[in-house]
């Protein structure tokens, strides 16, 4: 027993040194995204810039059609074919990236990549030392809650990486995200390990929990590309209506993929993963009836999660509803995210009820 304890306890010190050297690797990636963004060329930014403002080859193309008369061919007036990928959207072309599509800009981000994958494992080991040290899934209170979530985030954005998906231009927004969540978790919400409450020692803990994590790491990243969206449609708004954007959208603004671009990001992911939302509240259903005799009880989690998943539905709902697309649809999306956000840390610190089980 007194060797099983002592081993528990070093593992729950190898599991906050990780974190803490998780956190050191993350800064140094924050820093290598900023190189990326502020050394990238300018030169390709500003050809990408003139793009957007003119009618490209694949915008607008001009189309010869010939007839045949008598036996001779007779040339008809040249008809416009504009191509668009949906009702309201520009056809511009993504830009270059945080790099501006240059060698030295592509390095920094390149060695940022490299670090976020290190930092990753690095906190990926803390995350499994600390489920070892507790014998348990690492998510039995906010502290574990946190450090899991941020990495099953990092972890979804270097999948769709390793899918050569273009979305580099998350990694700046990213770092910095994980490294507020992980200085939260390590200051204010800090918990020893400990062993569960009996109402949350089940198998359910694995499923339910572990899929609010993963859905709620999604939902973040679909929240980043709706908010990259609404900044890049304002600048081509802009730029459509002859403005000239300020130094910001022309050094920033002008590298991240096109406002149609991030809308389809932010649309794909975020109803790819509502199904999983929907049965996260069901599985929650069914663990609170094992634990608690009843499987809905309007507790404060209960309902907050259910809010969101209106939210979401609602998003996913103006999408298909003409005059809602685009930028209303966006805000809606956001909204629902901040109940996400509420639901995880503003429903656990500030209210009382029965998920209130673990301090935080």
């Amino acid at each position: 027993m007194i060797l099983a304890a002592t081993t528990n306890e070093s593992l729950a010190r190898m599991s906050d040194m990780l974190i803490y050297s998780s956190m050191a690797v993350y800064t140094l990636a924050f820093f290598a995204h900023i190189a990326e963004w502020v050394l990238g060329s300018r030169s390709k930014v500003g050809r990408t810039a003139a793009a957007l403002t003119s009618r490209t080859a694949a915008a607008t193309a001009a189309v010869t059609v010939r007839v045949k008369q008598a036996g001779s061919t007779a040339v008809l007036d040249k008809p416009t074919v504009v191509t668009r990928a949906a009702a309201g959207t520009r056809d511009v072309p993504d830009g270059p990236g945080a790099a501006g599509g240059t060698v030295k800009g592509d390095l920094y981000g390149r060695i940022a990549v490299s670090l976020t994958v290190l930092a990753f494992l690095v906190e990926a080991s803390g995350v499994v030392a600390r489920a070892l040290s507790v014998q348990r899934a690492p998510w039995g209170n906010m502290y574990e809650f946190s450090t899991t979530f941020s990495t099953v985030a990092v972890g979804a954005y270097l999948g769709f990486l390793l899918a050569k998906k273009n979305v580099r231009w998350i990694g700046l927004p990213l770092v910095t995200t994980v490294l507020l969540d992980l200085g939260l978790a390590t200051t204010w919400l800090k918990t020893p390990s400990d062993q569960l409450v009996p109402a949350l020692d089940s198998y359910w803990l694995w499923i339910h929990v572990s899929t609010a994590i993963f859905c709620g790491a999604v939902f973040y990243l679909g929240a980043v590309a709706t908010l990259l969206y609404l900044f890049r449609d304002s600048y081509e708004n802009k730029l459509a209506t002859g403005g000239n954007p300020g130094a910001f959208a022309r050094s920033v603004l002008e590298r991240l993929p096109a406002a149609a671009s991030l809308d389809k990001f932010s649309y794909r992911v975020n109803a790819a993963i509502f199904p999983l939302w929907t049965f996260t509240i069901i599985a929650g259903a069914i663990w609170a009836g094992d634990a608690w005799g009843r499987y809905w009880g309007w507790d404060a989690k209960e309902v907050w999660s259910f809010i969101t998943w209106v939210g979401y539905a609602a998003y996913l709902h103006a999408r298909a509803t003409a005059g809602w697309k685009g930028r209303k649809a966006a805000y809606i999306a956001l909204i629902a995210f901040g109940c996400f956000l509420f639901n995880y840390y503003g429903v656990n610190i500030f209210v009382s009820s029965k998920h209130s089980y673990s301090g935080v």
